[in-house]
Parts: structure tokens; sequence; C-alpha cells
């Protein structure tokens, strides 16, 4: 297998990268780097290659142009074989949590300890707690997707993702759907994996205050090109287009947050004592 050297300390790089679905081109000539041990978020509109991005560098679907190494090796040179393999150095954390609806949440999670290591069933078992534990989830055990929140289902979803220890942990859209509450809980957790586990995050979102909370890198999207930066590099920006996308979708966001501002206790307005 064919090794890419990745001293410049990226996880991922993409190269003049192309791709389309049916004549429709989603990524243009993309180029970035995704820096090792950090939290690294694609930003952009719908429709804006955030997702096919994540795809792309999982291999579930084959870039027609352009190079894309990932921990270290061209993925375009691989075999199915040898991209199965790869992908046991990544987790994903798909956005609607894809978890199997008539399996257990303790079989959703155990089922990739199964499938790839020898483990045993009491080591498992361990295994699986730990990991709830880690999203704080308990007592879950036994219930079907369809008995958790949307916000559990999320923190089930992650903690799948990591239990097999990946290098890359790709998150797709983890805040959609969610109050500002959860939003914040799930910050966090991926904060303190990240972190605590030193593993690399590639995170798509168009949630703007959750990424500029989070991200070490932002990867904004545009149709027509592409700006990186820390979130302190784009809020100061001086392109036009960066400042009008992040202003636009931060008044939107905040207007969410407005709605669901009761449901917080450090925000929500002090209750007045009945006479």
């Amino acid at each position: 297998m064919e090794t890419t050297s990745t001293t410049d300390g990226a996880a991922v790089i993409l190269t003049d990268v192309h791709m389309a679905f049916d004549e429709r081109p989603v990524l243009r000539g993309l180029s970035c780097r995704f820096p090792r041990g950090k939290i690294s978020v694609v930003l952009g509109g719908s429709g804006a290659g955030k997702t096919t991005i994540l795809r792309v560098i999982g291999g579930l679907v084959r870039h027609q142009k352009g190079q894309v190494v990932v921990a270290g090796e061209d993925i375009s040179k691989l075999s199915d074989r040898q991209m199965n393999e790869m992908r046991r150095k990544l987790g994903m954390m798909f956005q609607g949590g894809a978890l199997l609806d008539s399996f257990t949440i303790f079989d959703n999670l155990a089922l990739p300890l199964r499938e790839h290591t020898g483990m045993t069933e009491p080591q498992i078992a361990d295994e699986v707690h730990k990991q709830l534990a880690a999203v704080g989830l308990a007592n879950v055990d036994k219930l079907l997707p369809g008995q958790l929140s949307g916000g559990m289902i999320k923190r089930a979803a992650l903690a799948r993702a990591i239990i097999t220890k990946p290098e890359i942990l790709m998150c797709d859209e983890p805040f959609s759907g969610l109050d500002p509450i959860s939003v914040k809980r799930i910050e966090a957790l991926l904060r303190r994996i990240n972190r605590g586990l030193g593993i690399t995050m590639l995170v798509s979102s168009h949630h703007i205050p959750s990424t500029l909370r989070l991200a070490d890198q932002v990867v904004l999207l545009h149709h027509d090109h592409t700006v990186t930066g820390t979130p302190d590099e784009l809020r100061n920006s001086s392109d036009v287009r960066v400042a009008e996308f992040l202003n636009e979708e931060v008044d939107e966001s905040r207007l969410d947050d407005d709605k669901f501002a009761s449901l917080d206790p450090e925000r929500a307005p002090q209750a007045r004592p009945l006479r």
C-alpha cells in the first residue's frame, strides 16, 4: 500500500478535488488541509458540498479528479479491500444517527466490536458502557433508537463512532435539529473527546455560533472559492462575502436561541414570587 508523507502535520489533505453528481458539480477544485489532532469545521450553506467532502474522505463516493490523502495514504490508489482497511482508522457520526432501528442501543454500539475485534462479550459490554458513560448516557442498554430523544440519539451515535478508537472522527451536521442546550452539550462532548483522546475531528455544519466556539480551523465553502482560517481570522476577514455569510447566519441562529432561551436555566428569567 503506497504511503504519502504527512510530515506537515495534516491528517487529511485534499488537492484540486473535483466531484460532480449527474453533471452537477459539487466540488470544484477544492484544496484544503485538516490538521492532525485538531477540530476542523467545514462550514457552508445548503448544497455547498459539506457532506460530500466527508463522503469523499471516507471513500463512500469516489472523486473524479484530484488527490485525497487520508492518514498518509492516497485513497484514490487503494483497492476496495485496502479502502476497507483504511476505514478502520475512521469514525463517522452520521447526521441522523444512522442507528439500526431494530437493534437496542447496546447492540448498536457492540456491533462494530463484534464485527472487527476479537473481544469477548464481557469485554464488549465493558467497552460499550464506558463509551455510553463518556457521552452522558446511562440505563439505555435495552432501549431502541426510537425511544430516545434527538439529543440522546446524537450522543449514542457519537459513542458508536468512537468505540473503535479511530484516528479521525467525521461528524456530519452534529447540531442539526437540536435545541441550544443540546447543541452546547454535543459541543462539550466533541471538545472533551478531541482534547482527551487526541482524535482529529472533521465536522460539517451550517451552525455559526457552535462553529466559532468549537473549531480550531474553519473551512468556509463558497460556490466559487474556499476560505480557510481560525474563527478569529474569519471574524476579521476583509472578504465581504465571508462577513455577509457569518452575519446572516448568526442572526438566524440568535433567533433560534431566543426561542429556546426559556429552556436554559442559566438564561431564563427568574420567576417572580406569588403574592
